[in-house]
């Protein structure tokens, strides 16, 4: 990594606990390749503290931060601005510190999600999506989706968390828009129906420690010509994307959209765009 001196320009990672994030590599090398002096580093922030931290980024001269786990909500209300995509999908990942230290919370995870799918040659426009769960990157790619005039059903084991997403996205969406919610019970009459479906997991089942577990049931064929796509990238090959290329259908895991989110924050912070192939080999 290049020398920090008094003209480096801070950026970060505000999260609890932060160590295992492939974002430092990630930033860090793409700031090196563009000849920039920014330095990205990792910021631990217990949730008690997360207001303090925010409010100290201006002071401390930071450009930005990414933001995850436990605190995409919970930075909402410290900012000044919120972008449409955070409005709409209730979470922050990326805040810009601009003029007169003005925060504006941005949301990356759809439109990185979306620019891995082009990156893929996956067209979603009018195309059947099942979505599997109802968490949080759930509502990311489902409002992803639903502005691309995707036909999306959103599958989960509790259908309530369902139907509370599709109820909370709606306002923010053209009228035109589909999106429904379903029990997971219903996964198998949902795919007989479907054409050439995208197929996306947003639940944890088969990152690892857990790496043989799959929200897809053995007993189920995939539809014809299915596209699945894996949130999960580690393990890079998870059970799911097996069980799909079993079946002939194209597999792809979640490094793309990991990618991909982080160089559209990259841009919004320093106005360039990264080298978005030296990005994903600095965490291959």
């Amino acid at each position: 990594m290049h020398r920090i001196n008094g003209r480096t320009q801070l950026i970060g990672l505000l999260g609890w606990p932060v160590s295992h994030s492939f974002s430092p590599a990630m930033h860090n090398t793409a700031a090196e390749a563009l000849g920039l002096n920014w330095a990205y580093v990792p910021l631990p922030v217990a949730p008690d503290a997360v207001a303090t931290a925010v409010s100290g980024l201006a002071a401390l001269g930071f450009r930005g931060v990414n933001v995850t786990v436990p605190h995409k909500q919970a930075v909402i209300p410290l900012l000044d601005e919120l972008e449409p995509g955070a409005k709409a999908i209730g979470a922050v990942n990326t805040i810009v510190v601009g003029e007169n230290g003005r925060l504006t919370g941005h949301n990356t995870d759809w439109s990185g999600f979306l620019a891995d799918l082009q990156a893929h040659d996956v067209s979603v426009a009018n195309r059947d999506c099942l979505l599997l769960g109802a968490g949080g990157s759930a509502r990311a790619v489902a409002y992803g989706l639903a502005t691309s005039g995707a036909r999306v059903q959103i599958l989960a084991r509790r259908i309530e968390q369902a139907e509370q997403l599709v109820g909370d996205l709606r306002p923010y969406l053209p009228p035109t828009a589909h999106l429904t919610s379903l029990p997971l019970t219903q996964l198998s009459k949902a795919a007989a129906s479907a054409t050439a479906p995208l197929i996306i997991n947003s639940t944890p089942l088969g990152m690892t420690p857990n790496e043989e577990t799959t929200p897809w049931p053995d007993t189920l064929p995939f539809p014809q010509n299915a596209t699945v796509y894996d949130l999960v990238y580690n393990p890079r090959h998870t059970r799911l994307m097996q069980q799909a290329e079993a079946s002939g259908c194209q597999a792809i895991n979640g490094l793309g959209m990991l990618v991909q989110q982080g160089a559209k924050a990259f841009a919004l912070w320093t106005g360039q765009q990264p080298d978005t192939v030296a990005m994903r080999r600095a965490i291959e």
